[in-house]
């Protein structure tokens, strides 16, 4: 179990390193909408397992969950600067959580969105890479306004 722990944790790394490096997400999705499952280790109030969403690094990861009820899903594209302003920041609003290159057996990585966009706003900064945002001035005013809400 820690071996997985391990692997996970190994993979979540390189998923950050390798998005920050394309500057592309790819999810899952069909006419009506992208692929989620639910968590392995979280919880709701009621008990119910938290929604997670799962994005992969690359399409050759993201096509390697298309069995059983995925199959009819197709990877898609998401540029970097979407993901974290739409999706992590949307996904923190509605309690979800993101998976990260889950495997054949829906195994991954599970994170907070908005400590993933942290984590990638950092991996950028520290490869001295910005992105374009439509609703932050840059990265420097995403960061602090996300730790701004972290802390309350």
């Amino acid at each position: 179990m820690l071996q997985d722990h391990i692997t996970t944790k190994n993979r979540y790394k390189e998923f950050i390193t390798k998005i920050c490096d394309t500057e592309i997400v790819y999810g899952l999705k069909d006419e009506k909408g992208y692929a989620t499952s639910y968590s392995n280790e979280l919880e709701y109030e009621d008990g119910e397992p938290v929604q997670i969403i799962c994005f992969w690094s690359d399409t050759v990861r993201a096509k390697s969950c298309l069995d059983k009820e995925w199959n009819r899903y197709e990877p898609s594209p998401i540029p970097l600067n979407e993901f974290i302003e739409n999706w992590c920041l949307g996904m923190n609003s509605d309690g979800l959580i993101v998976g990260t290159d889950f495997d054949s057996n829906l195994f991954g990585y599970e994170a907070e969105p908005l400590e993933l966009a942290l984590e990638i706003i950092e991996e950028l900064k520290k490869n001295k890479k910005t992105l374009s945002l439509s609703k932050f001035e840059d990265l420097d005013d995403m960061e602090s306004q996300i730790r701004e809400v972290l802390e309350d």
